[in-house]
Formats: structure tokens, C-alpha cells, sequence
């Protein structure tokens, strides 16, 4: 094998799953047709579960110290807000920052964990059988053959690995565009105009404006026409009555409202993640942070198969969790997307116009908007468990970020244990895990804690009362829980559920790890 795995595509998708399989020791390529990195941002925002998961790994600092936050997003372009606040998290806001700078930091990060990324090189052709896959690369100095033992496309809508996997991408094709502009030149108080007329315009790093319209009259047109300076300014006074004074364009795009997903995430050695997975219309944004989210699905797994520690099925696992995932995220952008174009089409506007207020009102109820703004942060999801009727309510679900207090350690955040991409048994009890014989077969690949949860450190959760052990998975999500009191009376069912979620259990290497 020339590698591990070869990743296809580096954007976000593809260098966040490159960190994580570098961060479990497992040997990444990363190919990318583009020679440079992306300069222009078609996606702005981070969710608020997509900046748990940078925090998990000790990286979200680095994020917020680029972007600003804002306390939520929108649903539809509907007036009133989903408020991301109120929410279970730490992170209660949407960090807006420009794709490209998401993209350099995961870059830097993968430069740190000695991941290599050959750019200006494109896929053009892949076979796989029983030991490996061979990806047949263009570049510079002509084709070469790499030879891995899995390949996953991150490669975008038009994915050559899905395409040459085989892989089925049912869907609907576009009925619907707009265009978005990244200008230079503005008039003052143009984006305040712009919005009062339904137009997204905000203001973008270096002195850009984002523009972004559908305009009725243009709004069938195909999405692989280019857009010209002359279009943008015609829609706008369409749109808004004035061209806002727009000038000097970095970037102009037209995108549509196709919306795919694939049949399988998974076919033999060849997986797909991000766009390569699914795609829709870029409503509410979340298309970068459902691939970030595949990706730290996958990263985990996929090193547990390639180095000889997974249990059986465990990689089928990331199918059957992240395409229900792919399928909400695509059926809820379907949804608003309707609702925005309806208004642009005159036989509905009336119609349309009472309904939005319909649901403006019902998002002003606390409970409504905490429903809809938890699909969107992705905050609110639980993976189905295999475990049967006997699991903990908990199982599936993401693990809160509780304050710990651990022993020689002070106050420990949960996430904080989370940066080495590793499992982790935390017993809230107190109790010593290793004293029952439990985590030290599994020391190379979890750690072990011994803490306790408590109201006076702030760490007190109403989701954890009454559980006195609970096995993280990497990705932060529960993979086992237990309320029963003693170590040695969870014995059972903390080597089931290890052996189930981390592998077979190796030789012993010493005593529980106190903190990591």
C-alpha cells in the first residue's frame, strides 16, 4: 500500500477527515484537483455542533479568533430568528466565517499532523478488490496509480469516486437559482436596502460584500450559465428598486436547488462524505457542516478497520448513522426552499405571505423554535443504537460538556478529554474503573477517568442524573451508560459495550488513567 486511505478533495470535508485519521495514526493522501487553495466562499457559517467538534479536538480557539458570532440563524429567510442560546451547549451561536478560512485551518491542522496534500491532481479512475483500492491520478508529470486500502470521495456534487464507485445519487434535479456576488465597492446603507427587500447581504472579511438574490424573473435560469456584472445589477434593481451600487466583483456564482442523496455512503472500500454524499440548496448552512460532521463520523471508525481493531460492522455503522442524517438535512433545506420561492411566484404570494406569518408566530414559541433550531445545529442529534430495549435512554446522544472534577486535576471540561481523538470510560461515581478489571485491556485505545460530577463545580447536568458510568466515543456521542452504583456491579456491561464499540480487548498495560 502507497497509503492508508486516500482522500479525493480537500476542502473542509477532506482535510477534517484527514486530521482525523492522522490524529489515530492511520497514513492519509489527500488529492485535490484544484492547484491552489479555494480563495472564494461559497459557505459562511459554522453550526454550533460543528464547533463542539473543533473544540473536542482543542481547535475551536482557533476558529473563533477568525469569525464573529452571531445567537442564531434563520429558518426560510422567515423573520423571526432560531435562537441557538437557549440551547445545550456551550457554544449557543453560529461562528460566521468565510469557507476559505475554515479550509486554511484545517489545513494548517493537517500540516501539523504530517497529513499530505498533493494539489493539482485529479482522479480519473479507481478500481477496488478484496485487499485495497488503486486510484489512477492526473497530475503534472501524467497518471500514477496509488494503491490504498480504502479511498473515500470528498470530492463535491459532481464526485468522480461516486461516479466510479457506482454509487446511485437519486434525487431532484434543479427547478431553481440564484446568484451571489462578493463586491468590493458597495453603497453605503446598499445592504440595509438590500435586505428590506429579501436580499441576503453581509458584510465579508477585507471589504467585501456578500450579495445574494433570487430574482423571479431569473430564477429558472440554468445554473451552469455564468453570471455577468451587468446580470447582478439588473436583478438587484429588480429585486430592490436600486443596484446598491455593487462594483468591482471578486466573485460571481449561480447555484440551484438539485437536491441528491446518495443510496449508499458506503460501497466495499470506497465511502463518501460532504457534497460527494448529498446535496441541496444552501439554505440555513448547512451543507459544510453536515461533511465536517460525516467526517468526524467516519475519521474514527475508518481507523479502527485499517488498524485491525474494529469490531465486526462497525464501519457499516457510519451508513446507518449519517445517512438518516443526509435525508433530514436535505428533506428540511427542500422545505424552505419552497418557501422562499413561492413568494417569488404570483399566483402563491398572497397564500404564502399568511403562511410565513403563520410560522413566524409559531417560531416565537420557545419550545417550537428550540425544535427547529436544534435540527439545524445539528445539536439535537442521537444516533439509533443496536443495543435493544435494555440501552440507556442516553445511548446515541451527544455528550454534554459537564465540568469534572477530577482528582489531582482540578476542573476538567468533558470536551477537553475528547483531544486526542480517543474513547473515554468517565466514571461520575468516583469510583476506580480499573479496580473491577475493565479499561486496562483497552488502555491503548481509551481512556479512563475517575471524576465526579457536581452542582458546586457547575458540572451538574439533568441528562446525567443518576448515571454513574458512561463510555464516549470519539466523536463525542454516547456509547454505553450505566446507573448502576459500584464499579465492580458495572463490570458486565462496561466489557460489552468496550469489546462492542472500541474492539477485543488487548493485554493489559496498567491501571486506569487518572485524566488525560
Amino acid at each position: 500500500m502507497d497509503t492508508d486511505v486516500i482522500v479525493v478533495g480537500a476542502g473542509p470535508t477532506g482535510l477534517m477527515l484527514a486530521c482525523e485519521l492522522a490524529l489515530a495514526g492511520v497514513r492519509a493522501l489527500v488529492v485535490e484537483r484544484r492547484t491552489e487553495p479555494q480563495r472564494d466562499s461559497r459557505a459562511l457559517t459554522l453550526h454550533p455542533r460543528s464547533i463542539e467538534l473543533m473544540d473536542q479536538r482543542g481547535l475551536s480557539d482557533r476558529f473563533l479568533a477568525l469569525g464573529r458570532t452571531v445567537p442564531g440563524w434563520h429558518f426560510a429567510g422567515l423573520d423571526t430568528r432560531l435562537d441557538f442560546a437557549p440551547l445545550d451547549t456551550r457554544h449557543g451561536y453560529t461562528l460566521f466565517l468565510a469557507q476559505a478560512r475554515t479550509e486554511a485551518v484545517l489545513a494548517a491542522r493537517a500540516h501539523e499532523l504530517g497529513v499530505e496534500v498533493r494539489r493539482g491532481r485529479e482522479g480519473v479512475g479507481l478500481r477496488q478488490d478484496a485487499d485495497g483500492v488503486e486510484l489512477d491520478v492526473r497530475g503534472p508529470e501524467g497518471v500514477e496509480t496509488v494503491r490504498a486500502a480504502y479511498a473515500v470521495g470528498c470530492d463535491g456534487g459532481r464526485s468522480f469516486v461516486r461516479r466510479a464507485a457506482g454509487i446511485e445519487f437519486p434525487g431532484t434535479d434543479e427547478t431553481l437559482t440564484g446568484i451571489l456576488g462578493d463586491f468590493a465597492v458597495a453603497d453605503a446603507g446598499g445592504a440595509e436596502r438590500a435586505r428590506q427587500h429579501g436580499v441576503l447581504a453581509v458584510p465579508l472579511a477585507g471589504g467585501l460584500t456578500r450579495f445574494v438574490v433570487v430574482d423571479p424573473e431569473r430564477m429558472r435560469t440554468p445554473s451552469g450559465e455564468p453570471v455577468t456584472l451587468e446580470e447582478f445589477r439588473a436583478c438587484l434593481v429588480r429585486v430592490c428598486g436600486s443596484d446598491c451600487g455593487v462594483d468591482g466583483p471578486r466573485w460571481l456564482s449561480r447555484f440551484g436547488n438539485a437536491t441528491r442523496l446518495a443510496a449508499r455512503y458506503r460501497s466495499g472500500r470506497v465511502l463518501l462524505a460532504g457534497d460527494a454524499a448529498h446535496v441541496h440548496f444552501p439554505a440555513a448552512g448547512q451543507g459544510l457542516n453536515t461533511g465536517l460532521q460525516d467526517a468526524v463520523n467516519l475519521g474514527w471508525k475508518l481507523a479502527a478497520e485499517i488498524r485491525g481493531r474494529a469490531p465486526a460492522g462497525l464501519l457499516d455503522t457510519y451508513h446507518r448513522e449519517r445517512h438518516p442524517v443526509g435525508r433530514a438535512v436535505t428533506e428540511n433545506t427542500e422545505v424552505q426552499t419552497l418557501l422562499m420561492e413561492l413568494t417569488l411566484v404570483a399566483p402563491y404570494q398572497r397564500p404564502v405571505a399568511a403562511l410565513r406569518k403563520l410560522l413566524d408566530g409559531l417560531l416565537g414559541i420557545g419550545e417550537v423554535n428550540r425544535r427547529l433550531a436544534g435540527e439545524v445545529s445539528a445539536l439535537d442529534i442521537a444516533y439509533p443504537t443496536t443495543a435493544g430495549a435494555d440501552a440507556d435512554p442516553l445511548v446515541g446522544a451527544r455528550m454534554p460538556d459537564i465540568a469534572l472534577s477530577v482528582a489531582g486535576s482540578g476542573v476538567r471540561r468533558a470536551y477537553e478529554l475528547l483531544h486526542e481523538g480517543r474513547f473515554v470510560l468517565l466514571a461520575l461515581d468516583g469510583e476506580d474503573h480499573a479496580g473491577a478489571g475493565g479499561a486496562p485491556e483497552w488502555a491503548d485505545r481509551v481512556t479512563a477517568v475517575t471524576a465526579v460530577t457536581t452542582t458546586a463545580t457547575g458540572a451538574g447536568h439533568p441528562r446525567l442524573d443518576g448515571v454513574t458510568e458512561v463510555l464516549v466515543r470519539p466523536d463525542g456521542h454516547i456509547a454505553w451508560a450505566s446507573r448502576t452504583a459500584g464499579a465492580a456491579a458495572r463490570g458486565s456491561g462496561r466489557s460489552a459495550a468496550l469489546t462492542a464499540w472500541a474492539g477485543a480487548p488487548g493485554r493489559a498495560s496498567g491501571a486506569a488513567v487518572a485524566v488525560a
